[in-house]
């Protein structure tokens, strides 16, 4: 239903603005990616903390097969606050439609499917999600201090773009990876996780292997 009225706004907005001036966001932009980057920065350091000390005192796979991460004194809220933003990312989409941007189907389709998908996982509690968690959040502070950049009207050396579309792509090789370990240890040992949540993720990144991940400020 969410998802449904996002969509149906995607379509309302670009017929709203189809024959009126586009509007000048850059200042609304820059505290919008701003205070999306400043978020995930720290999103990513308490994630990442607890993920490097489930690694270095349990080892790999039960780093990977974790589901005390949605559990754990800190970070359950940053699980739970990682859920809860992909509603406000959806605000990306905003901008675009006020400033009269091309909006592609791979951005429509990426926040609506990354939304779906987390939600999803998270009512199941699946392993893996602390990965998946925290390699999001790391990706997300690279890409909105880029975007926030680039709205304030900074000049950005070329290799900026380059980067931000490498480790996007590499999130999606690595998320895929690290899905296909839960589906080969789900049944050996205490793995959470079933063979739905495992295709539809293992699916879902995969078509954003598809696209070209070239960033394209909103």
């Amino acid at each position: 239903m969410f998802c449904g009225l996002y969509a149906a706004l995607v379509f309302a907005g670009q017929h709203f603005m189809r024959e009126r001036p586009k509007l000048n966001l850059r200042r609304p932009l820059v505290v919008w990616s701003l205070s999306l980057a400043i978020f995930s920065i720290i999103g990513a350091l308490r994630t990442g903390s607890y993920m490097l000390h489930v690694l270095m005192s349990s080892g790999f796979r039960q780093s990977v097969c974790d589901s005390s991460f949605y559990s754990g004194p800190v970070s359950k809220f940053w699980a739970y606050a990682f859920v809860l933003s992909k509603a406000p990312e959806l605000g990306d989409t905003m901008f675009i439609i006020l400033r009269k941007q091309p909006l592609l189907f791979q951005h429509w389709y990426h926040h609506i499917s990354a939304l779906l998908y987390t939600w999803y996982s998270y009512k199941d509690q699946v392993a893996g999600g602390g990965y998946l968690m925290t390699m999001n959040y790391t990706v997300h502070s690279f890409m909105y201090a880029y975007y926030a950049a680039r709205a304030a009207g900074l000049r950005m050396p070329r290799f900026c773009a380059t980067f931000v579309s490498v480790i996007q792509t590499l999130q999606m090789v690595m998320g895929m990876t690290v899905l296909g370990l839960v589906y080969r240890w789900m049944h050996e040992v205490r793995c959470p996780s079933h063979v739905v949540n495992v295709a539809l993720g293992s699916l879902m990144y995969l078509s954003y292997l598809g696209n070209s991940f070239r960033p394209k400020c909103p």
